[in-house]
């Protein structure tokens, strides 16, 4: 079994900016995994191509210990809004997140009109039968 290669990883910060918490992220060519928990975990993979929408955002005392959070919107069903909470370098890691976005959406071909759903709740672009 091939070794992943994560291009980012980074942890939730808590006090003080320290690395002490049991949120890890990792971020490969294509997905977003976020591990959460410590005795028992949780993984949610989250495919570069559906994130729709970045705001950083960076509080007084996040700014003071160099840090930041980014809420992500996406058109995934499961996991419709997400953040990256309180990691170092926010700023630089929005760019390179929203840079893989577009080259993983310019690679499988996918447009913004593809997560256009004309408001039905039911709709799955990858789930479309039809043509």
């Amino acid at each position: 079994m091939p070794k992943t290669t994560y291009v980012w990883k980074d942890r939730k910060r808590t006090f003080l900016g320290l690395p002490l918490s049991f949120t890890v992220y990792k971020l490969t060519e294509e997905k977003l995994l976020i591990e959460t928990g410590c005795f028992s975990k949780k993984e949610e993979e989250i495919r570069l191509y559906r994130i729709m929408d970045m705001t950083l955002h960076r509080s007084f005392g996040q700014r003071l210990f160099g840090l930041g959070t980014i809420h992500c919107c996406t058109a995934d069903r499961s996991t419709p809004e997400f953040d990256i909470l309180k990691i170092k370098k926010p700023r630089q890691v929005k760019e390179m997140l929203s840079d893989m976005v577009e080259d993983q959406r310019r690679l499988k071909g996918i447009t913004a009109r593809e997560f256009m759903d004309d408001g039905d709740p039911d709709y799955d672009p990858d789930c479309d039968n039809e043509g």
